[in-house]
């Protein structure tokens, strides 16, 4: 089962901003979830919707949508600014 996956400009803009190396290692993890939207180490978010991953220090904030198949990423950054 693959899922599609959005990427929403804000969140783009927050890669674009990010080191070429870093930014390399999350647009991987972003393409692996049209095949697994819920990897090994992803956390539910508590208190405001939506799933996150861990990349190094780097976050990246999504939803998921099971009944349309699509995964939106919504945030991308630093583990202490993410969030806010």
């Amino acid at each position: 089962m693959t899922y599609r996956v959005f990427i929403l400009r804000r969140a783009q803009k927050e890669m674009n901003d990010l080191p070429a190396h870093v930014a390399r290692r999350i647009a991987e993890e972003i393409r692996a979830l049209s095949r697994e939207p819920r990897p090994p180490g992803s956390m539910k978010l508590a208190g405001r919707g939506g799933w996150r991953i861990r990349s190094g220090d780097y976050r990246v904030v999504f939803d998921i949508d099971d009944k349309v198949q699509t995964v939106t990423v919504l945030h991308v950054g630093h583990r202490k600014d993410v969030y806010k």
